[in-house]
């Protein structure tokens, strides 16, 4: 289970289903979602609400750390449901459809509304925005930098596909059964997904990588979760507990990973004692950014 303070995996739950939510309390995951938005009919939504709000103390009972998703500014639903779940028993909320950093300040003020009449201290909850319009792309970085809440930022594709009017090609592939659908990167995401996690990074916020919607094919799931890792996503959305061990494998840092970074800042520390500028390890100089790399994967398997 991942215990660093940002998430390598956050599971959705659906929100209208109570029996999900009990059982996700002895799920081997930290971060839970419980959703109110995309996996919600209609219908449904108010009842939701309700059930996620008498749901989340279990759940924070239970060590998890609760990030509920509420529906977006423009369904007319987000204000209610951050009032609904905002507790002290919560880390943040995520909510998806935003598009400019406006947007963030009418959710920031949301919040500090719903904070004061729960008697939580204003700016206790964390924003998760979901960037997943081709408007939220261009203005990723003005996004991730217009609240002190937003720690992590997601990258929605299916959502981003759609407003794009593009297919996803993960779509095209596989059987029925979702099994084969390896599809490592795709074209038409490209940009969009290092546009999000290079904005991210320089507004010093975790990026989080989109579900792979085909639960039923691990390999496809450690392909793409591989690929995000490789362009600097820190962590990716899961939509069934069968995905987590695979997504926590991908980014948490391997035993080599971290025995090679250990190694080179022994190193590096030695030349620096030593009055050396320059050191190697097999092979390798070992100077500031590979010191950087080094550092970072420490940082992400919680040891620094």
């Amino acid at each position: 289970m991942n215990s660093t303070q940002n998430p390598r995996t956050l599971l959705f739950v659906p929100g209208n289903r109570l029996s999900m939510l009990k059982k996700a309390a002895g799920f081997e995951v930290e971060w839970l979602i419980p959703d109110l938005e995309d996996s919600v009919p209609a219908a449904e939504k108010i009842e939701a609400r309700a059930i996620v709000a008498e749901n989340i103390p279990r759940l924070a009972a239970a060590g998890k750390r609760v990030v509920p998703r509420v529906n977006s500014l423009a369904s007319g639903l987000a204000e209610d449901d951050i009032a609904a779940v905002v507790s002290l028993q919560i880390v943040g909320i995520s909510i998806g459809k935003i598009s400019t950093p406006e947007d963030i300040g009418m959710v920031d003020g949301m919040l500090a509304a719903a904070e004061k009449k729960a008697g939580v201290t204003v700016g206790h909850t964390s924003i998760v925005p979901w960037l997943e319009t081709a408007e939220a792309v261009i203005n990723a970085y003005r996004i991730c930098t217009a609240s002190e809440r937003i720690r992590w930022a997601a990258f929605g594709a299916e959502d981003f596909s759609a407003d794009m009017g593009i297919s996803r090609a993960v779509d095209n592939t596989g059987d029925e059964n979702g099994a084969g659908s390896t599809v490592a990167s795709e074209p038409g995401l490209a940009y969009a997904r290092s546009a999000v996690a290079i904005a991210a990074r320089a507004a010093g916020v975790h990026a989080l990588d989109t579900p792979f919607t085909k639960f039923r094919d691990p390999a496809g799931l450690r392909a793409e979760a591989m690929h995000a890792k490789s362009i600097g996503f820190k962590g990716k959305l899961a939509i069934h507990p069968a995905q987590v061990e695979v997504i926590e494998s991908v980014f948490m840092p391997t035993e080599s990973e971290i025995e090679r970074a250990r190694r080179v800042l022994d190193i590096a520390a030695e030349a620096e004692a030593d009055g050396r500028g320059a050191a190697s390890l097999d092979g390798e100089m070992i100077d500031m950014p590979v010191i950087l790399r080094a550092q970072n994967v420490l940082r992400d398997a919680g040891l620094e």
